[in-house]
């Protein structure tokens, strides 16, 4: 049976939610499937966040910008927002089960040097790791309890 499929959204996909899919991806992708989308994809994923999780060890030079319109015909068990705007303006995919909205501060919008930037960045990352590092725990706490 295939692992379900936990859709991380926010609106540009360019940041938050690439920081989240590679932490959950890496903390629990033998028991999920775990993709990300914006409503408003930027196109690109930020070249700080890619920067951001080289530090702890996840690559994410390979994840691309994708509009949410690319799941709405694949069952998505989970969808989790992390920005406020996706939140609002979030559909119901099929199969879906769970929906949850951990907002997080968008570190694009980080002025000053790279390096204050930087620091925004890794606040940002380190927060998200510790939402979704306890996150995949539970999910793995499901697993052994169902086998």
């Amino acid at each position: 049976m295939a692992n379900p499929t936990v859709l991380i959204r926010c609106t540009g996909n360019s940041c938050r939610s690439h920081l989240a899919e590679g932490i959950l991806r890496a903390a629990a992708g033998d028991v999920v499937d775990v993709a990300s989308a914006g409503s408003k994809p930027a196109g690109y994923v930020h070249p700080l966040a890619i920067k951001a999780m080289q530090e702890i060890g996840i690559d994410i030079s390979g994840h691309h910008s994708k509009h949410l319109n690319e799941f709405l015909t694949q069952p998505i068990e989970t969808v989790i927002t992390v920005c406020g705007n996706a939140d609002q303006a979030c559909p119901m995919f099929p199969g879906q089960v769970n929906r949850y909205h951990w907002g997080f501060d968008d570190p694009a919008h980080a002025t000053g040097t790279e390096e204050e930037q930087m620091a925004v960045f890794r606040r940002v990352r380190d927060e998200i790791r510790r939402v979704f590092e306890a996150y995949a725990a539970g999910r793995r706490d499901q697993v052994c309890q169902q086998n």
